[in-house]
């Protein structure tokens, strides 16, 4: 541990009026956080096969006023990007994290600029990977590293996010449950978490301003979700 993080946790402890733990107390600590306890599971996805979640998740993107695409493999994937961007009457431009690069094939669609990185905010739509997309709420669940930088989800004025079937979980104790057992089997990873876990339902919004809806406060005035078959 850092000197300046025990500087830092040292003085919360001092104005708590507390000592670091040790003993029992600490292994129990420990112990809760290898194996958390699961709080009490809503029964909204309960005993939905894989087909269910999906549906669920559909109707719960739409509640968040997503738009949703169904597409059976990747292959499709740049053609359904291609014509919503039509559709929304948006620049055909994008930026797509660099985890997207060799899984899209953006040959067939070449009136598409495309280019893979992060972004500076200047780019109109960002396409990313999420790590797991939650039925219960419609959540989508994303976290930073190299290939899937943070700023993709948040600069551009439009976000598509692609999801997997296999990516589709039920309640949110679940996708906390596979990041964690992810990230304790990646190399070099060890049993620390992604310095940024974004959890994103729907498109940017606020009602702060005479309490009417303003879309694309502090993020994206769109999300657009396309779920891949395959």
């Amino acid at each position: 541990m850092s000197s300046a993080r025990d500087q830092i946790l040292g003085s919360i402890r001092k104005s708590l009026g507390r000592d670091a733990l040790g003993g029992e107390a600490a292994a129990a600590l420990r112990q809760g956080l290898a194996t958390p306890t699961r709080n009490l599971i809503p029964d909204r996805t309960a005993g939905l096969d894989d087909s269910g979640l999906v549906r669920q998740l559909v109707m719960k993107l739409g509640e968040a006023a997503c738009s949703v695409d169904e597409v059976a493999s990747l292959d499709e994937v740049p053609g359904r990007i291609a014509a919503w961007l039509q559709r929304e009457n948006l620049p055909a431009r994008l930026v797509q994290a660099p985890a997207l690069q060799d899984g899209l094939d953006w040959s067939k669609t070449p009136t598409l600029e495309v280019k893979t990185g992060t972004s500076d905010g200047s780019e109109d739509t960002s396409v990313t990977p999420v790590f797991a997309a939650i039925s219960e709420t419609g959540t989508l669940m994303l976290q930073s590293d190299a290939v899937t930088p943070t700023g993709l989800n948040f600069l551009p004025e439009n976000h598509i996010a692609v999801v997997r079937r296999s990516q589709v979980v039920g309640p949110l104790e679940d996708a906390w449950a596979r990041l964690r057992s992810a990230r304790a089997g990646a190399e070099g990873v060890g049993h620390t978490m992604p310095r940024t876990v974004n959890l994103i339902t729907g498109p940017s919004r606020t009602g702060d301003i005479e309490q009417k809806i303003q879309m694309g406060a502090h993020g994206p005035r769109r999300l657009h979700v396309i779920v891949v078959d395959g």
